[in-house]
């Protein structure tokens, strides 16, 4: 997890940094916001890479199964496969959202950093990474209590049509685990006795 950190850090926020150095902006709003685009274009190529890779690909498909049952749950009906497939691999509390907002919201807080030294940004950058996640599930979570407002739903769009590179259809074998799964999770969130497998 350390690495996939310090990559995901050196990826999506370093290397978007250093490339607009390049480009000798001078103005802190079009620095950040060139930045900005740099760094959402990385992240949707990396994202399309990652569907070229089998293994990802299924991965993606589970990713859609969770979805479905979460919305399911959510919506009150039946745990069952049948009941599940009717409803969509997209979910507004998605960390493929999650991870859009953080890159959006950057570009407002490194605008307000303004432009210095490479270091200085770069330390600035990693130092402020905590605070923009912080802010980006507040978003996220006020985002979905707030599904009525047509301003809401227009800033959360972007994320909910990024779900359409992390998730895939799943077959019901994929929807049978995301079931089980999440009956165990509402089990022990209850404090009932975990179910054994049977054997």
């Amino acid at each position: 997890m350390a690495v996939s950190l310090v990559l995901a850090v050196a990826l999506f926020f370093l290397a978007p940094l250093y490339i607009t150095k390049l480009f000798n902006i001078e103005s802190s709003l079009l620095f950040n916001i060139t930045d900005g685009v740099i760094r959402v274009v990385i992240f949707i190529t990396y994202l399309k890479v990652m569907t070229l890779l089998p293994d990802i690909r299924r991965v993606f498909a589970y990713h859609g199964a969770e979805h479905k049952v979460i919305n399911a749950f959510e919506a009150g009906v039946p745990l069952e496969v049948e009941a599940v497939k009717k409803y969509g691999t997209a979910h507004r509390r998605c960390g493929t959202s999650f991870i859009f907002m953080v890159l959006v919201l950057s570009i407002i807080v490194f605008a307000v950093v303004g432009v210095h030294a490479a270091w200085l940004m770069a330390l600035s950058r990693i130092i402020l990474i905590p605070v923009i996640a912080a802010l980006s599930y507040e978003v996220i979570y006020f985002g979905a209590r707030h599904v009525d407002n047509g301003l809401v739903r227009a800033v959360l769009a972007p994320g909910l049509w990024l779900q359409s590179m992390t998730t895939r259809e799943p077959d019901d074998s994929m929807l049978e685990v995301s079931i089980s799964a999440l009956k165990e999770v509402v089990a022990t969130d209850r404090g009932e006795p975990e179910t054994q497998p049977s054997s």
